[in-house]
């Protein structure tokens, strides 16, 4: 492997406990100590649960149900991704927030359970070639070499666009600190454009969009960005742990594999993150590949199964890279005319969504519409067990009782398992994947 940020470090977890043998090759010789990704969904708590760490990353993230409020610049509420009262579907709560070199942490320290795996530090591949492996992934960001090894093909999704990210550590006894609200604002201002972010503990993100007359080189400097911010904070009220520019793309890229060459992350795709969800497809990719990885090395599997780890999964983070588009279209929207129209859309009051729960592209699953391909919730056993802790890495089947007392199979039979969600869609059993997306339904 490639790169051991957050993706990378998952995936040499996932792999490490099926028993393979890994490298991981990362050229930096220490995390890097800055904050970046801030959110990550209970999809995604449910990968750390699966991969033994949900404990740990428990313990360093900030669960939050207050959902994303989408706000005028007369306050004016347009829009809300609603949040989740308690503990939603995967088992875990909707939302998380968290600081990256401390989550980074606890994926590294996970490694040393596995004399399996080698982490090689401060080593920076200067050619696939170099690599004398099965299986080379590459989980080696925007920039990935294994990408241009591959020559993948980019399908740019028409947004590019520069923001300033101000990461603050704030004083918890200023007054103006202590009445910042507990949601997520995307502030819909054509006179700037902001993001609005409570990271938990200290922490708070401000994304500020730049204008056309703006310095990129100038807008960093504190003299400029803190009136931008006055209205919340001032330099009394927090101290600045980092500011840069980042340019956000919406960027798919096509092939990502060839042979022994394949691409998990940004090396693949790209999200901007006005929906949260940048790492979240990253950690989707490696929990779908690692279970197909372990099955093809150990001989269960054909070489051909990994073929359908680009054919389900491209389709899926398209989904979620085209909404946070959209959603950028609403936030970003600077022209009279264009706010105009977003406003007319909104006059009747705001419009709620959820995170979309797309179906898995063709691939690993009988052919058929949701919900096979699409996820299966995550009951908590009579046992008190959750059902992933249950099943294991393999496939399962749920479903009633009388069907499956005398089912003879390979899979893990789950008698009366998500008694709930089968009869909502009129089904009597479902088979599970190790990845919990849905193979078939009966």
């Amino acid at each position: 492997m490639v790169g051991c940020g957050p993706v990378g470090a998952l995936l040499a977890n996932l792999l490490g406990q099926a028993g393979l043998s890994v490298d991981v090759y990362e050229r930096e010789a220490a995390i890097h100590a800055l904050p970046r990704a801030v959110h990550f969904d209970g999809e995604v708590m449910r990968i750390f649960q699966s991969a033994g760490l949900a404990g740990p990353v428990v313990a360093v993230a900030r669960s939050s149900s207050k959902g994303m409020h989408f706000i005028d610049a007369a306050g004016r509420t347009l829009m809300v991704r609603r949040g989740i009262d308690g503990v939603g579907p995967h088992g875990w709560a909707g939302n998380w927030y968290f600081h990256q070199p401390s989550l980074e942490q606890i994926l590294r320290e996970g490694l040393a359970r596995f004399p399996n795996v080698r982490l090689h530090l401060g080593h920076d591949v200067g050619s696939v070639d170099d690599l004398q492996a099965r299986y080379v992934v590459g989980c080696d960001g925007a920039r990935s070499l294994v990408r241009r090894a591959i020559d993948s093909l980019a399908h740019d999704l028409d947004l590019d666009q520069p923001w300033l990210v101000v990461d603050l550590i704030c004083d918890p006894a200023s007054p103006r600190v202590r009445t910042l609200p507990d949601y997520t604002i995307q502030l819909c201002d054509p006179e700037r454009p902001m993001t609005i972010v409570n990271v938990g503990g200290k922490r708070r993100r401000w994304e500020i969009m730049l204008l056309p007359d703006d310095d990129p080189a100038r807008l960093t400097e504190p003299d400029i960005f803190w009136p931008m911010m006055a209205k919340w904070l001032g330099p009394e009220d927090a101290a600045v742990e980092r500011s840069a520019v980042y340019t956000f793309h919406s960027v798919v890229q096509e092939a990502w594999r060839k042979g022994r060459l394949l691409l998990a992350g940004d090396a693949c795709h790209q999200t901007p993150p006005f929906l949260g969800q940048g790492m979240c497809a990253g950690m989707r990719d490696v929990a779908n590949l690692a279970w197909k990885l372990a099955a093809v090395a150990k001989g269960a599997a054909a070489d051909v199964l990994l073929d359908t780890y680009e054919s389900e999964r491209r389709p899926h983070v398209t989904a979620f890279i085209e909404l946070a588009v959209r959603l950028g279209a609403v936030i970003q929207a600077t022209d009279p005319a264009a706010v105009a129209e977003r406003d007319r859309r909104f006059a009747e009051g705001p419009h709620t969504f959820d995170f979309p729960q797309p179906q898995l592209g063709p691939g690993c699953r009988i052919d058929a519409p949701p919900p096979v391909g699409t996820i299966f919730p995550q009951p908590r056993l009579a046992d008190g067990r959750l059902m992933d802790d249950a099943i294991g890495q393999r496939f399962a089947i749920v479903g009633d009782v009388t069907l499956l007392t005398h089912l003879r199979s390979d899979a893990v039979p789950l008698p009366a398992v998500g008694r709930e969600w089968l009869a909502e869609h009129h089904l009597r059993a479902a088979m599970l994947r190790p990845d919990r997306y849905i193979y078939a339904v009966a």
